[in-house]
């Protein structure tokens, strides 16, 4: 079982922990959230699962139903009559899993999680990390409690379940007043979806109505393909209601968590990596936000092409598509003469289960992913844009691919600052020893030396925050990049302590 997981942890890329999706009060409640994390699986790829709360008017109370498994969503839901006969119910709930806490291949594991308890039934999915969660689960499990996965998620259920509380939503605030950490989260009950972050906000979540009814995403762009209208985010420290209440015509009803934050701490690699370019998160367009990252990249390090030639950009697709054309877009405007172009084909359809390569053939893992368009860059000054470099070993490769193209030069352009330090707060990124700006001992040059190329620049702390939307209240979490943890962390030596 260890040496799957590591398996797992060899990527190259920082990896999100989920994307979640739910919706109240329609009676296509399951196709809904089905369409909802089809538009949210680039947020995790292990595993997917719905639960729907179906009424039995006959019997006067509800059931859950529930499907889940590992696999892509289309995986598990490859036949419609799951949705449509399994999955009945006007309220459902939806979890695309990448794990960051807990055994990848631990099918328990899988959310979202249910339980019966006194107050009937209760089903939870989850996006982000509790940071105490080992403290929490230790004090739970000496006091008798069992627990039937690996996942921090659980112990949510556990507090709530658990809770002296009379009233459903004093269970859940004082269960959230408990945990420490990230968490946007989706409870499903008997009679209520209930939406919860934070208080400072680390993951995105937001509200949308589609034909009447409210829809809840960790991002806009699982609205889109519904066509359902966002109607606002879900704020930071709120436990958003949304039931049929007989006192009242009005379904949401807004709660807050008893802890308070000064500022919220936004996780600023969802706009750098994780979500998709088409959503809004956190009140703003990603793709606007990349633009912006590529233009302070190209104010901060241009490359002048050699007499009459143009430089030639290029993004390590997808991520770095839009940040690309910001690169160009300000290149121009400060008269380099600059060109976009397509240099490297992505093929999508390399799933997560394609067979691994020997060990004497790491770069067949790269081509079978890219591909160089040899016509574009052979004999090319070439700047390449990309997000981020975490370990280092998939741009060596990558590096290798191009220079089979025959480039004149070849530079790196990145739109973060090299990442320093592990996350705790739902990113997946390896220990901090086997980060590559790490291993380099924070020397750009060595990382340059390292990596094969004629020069690199990591876009500095200061451009990144100038790039990023600011309020007074609206900060960021940089602590990968350096920054402080905004939230105390649990005493963990090895980060693969979290994978139990």
């Amino acid at each position: 079982m260890k040496s799957k997981v590591s398996k797992k942890k060899i990527k190259d890329k920082p990896r999100c922990a989920c994307g979640i999706f739910g919706t109240f009060d329609n009676p296509s409640a399951s196709i809904l959230t089905y369409y909802g994390l089809h538009a949210l699986q680039h947020r995790g790829q292990e595993a997917s699962g719905i639960v729907t709360c179906e009424y039995h008017e006959e019997k006067k109370r509800s059931r859950f139903n529930v499907v889940k498994d590992m696999g892509l969503v289309t995986d598990v839901f490859r036949d419609y009559n799951i949705l449509r006969e399994q999955l009945k119910g006007t309220a459902a709930i939806g979890h695309n899993r990448y794990s960051t806490t807990g055994s990848a291949n631990n099918e328990k594991n899988i959310q979202p999680l249910t339980v019966n308890y006194r107050n009937g039934n209760l089903a939870i999915a989850h996006n982000g990390n509790l940071t105490n969660f080992h403290t929490i689960r230790k004090e739970l499990q000496d006091d008798g409690t069992i627990f039937q996965t690996t996942s921090d998620t659980e112990v949510l259920l556990h507090l709530i379940a658990r809770s002296k509380q009379k009233n459903q939503i004093d269970q859940i605030r004082e269960a959230l007043d408990r945990v420490d950490g990230a968490f946007s989260l989706l409870i499903l009950t008997d009679t209520m979806l209930i939406a919860a972050r934070d208080v400072h906000g680390f993951r995105p979540l937001s509200l949308g109505k589609k034909d009447g009814s409210y829809v809840v995403a960790s991002e806009t762009c699982a609205f889109d393909i519904i066509d359902a209208k966002y109607v606002r985010d879900v704020e930071p420290g709120e436990i958003l209601v949304i039931d049929q209440r007989a006192d009242s015509k009005e379904q949401l009803h807004s709660f807050r968590i008893n802890r308070k934050a000064e500022e919220s701490h936004h996780c600023i690699f969802e706009y750098i990596y994780f979500s998709r370019p088409d959503s809004f998160i956190f009140g703003d367009s990603v793709d606007k936000v990349r633009r912006k990252l590529g233009k302070s990249l190209s104010q901060e390090a241009p490359v002048h092409p050699d007499d009459d030639e143009k430089t030639i950009v290029i993004s390590v697709p997808d991520s770095s598509n839009t940040a690309a054309l910001g690169y160009v877009t300000e290149s121009l405007k400060q008269g380099i003469k600059t060109k976009f172009e397509l240099g490297l084909i992505r093929n999508h359809y390399v799933g997560r289960t394609f067979i691994q390569p020997e060990q004497g053939m790491r770069e067949m893992k790269v081509k079978t992913k890219f591909n160089t368009v040899k016509g574009v860059l052979r004999g090319k000054k070439i700047v390449v844009v990309d997000d981020s470099i975490v370990r280092g070993t998939t741009s060596k490769q990558l590096v290798k691919l191009l220079k089979e193209a025959h480039p004149k030069e070849i530079h790196f352009r990145i739109t973060s600052p090299p990442i320093v330090n592990s996350c705790y707060y739902g990113m997946d990124f390896p220990n901090r020893e086997e980060l590559i700006a790490v291993k380099c001992g924070e020397d750009v040059e060595k990382i340059r030396q390292e990596l094969g190329v004629d020069s690199i620049h990591f876009l500095s702390m200061k451009k990144m925050l100038d790039s990023v939307p600011k309020t007074e209240h609206k900060n960021y979490c940089t602590a990968c990049f350096g920054g402080s943890y905004p939230v105390p962390i649990e005493n963990v030596v090895d980060k693969n302590e979290l994978e139990i």
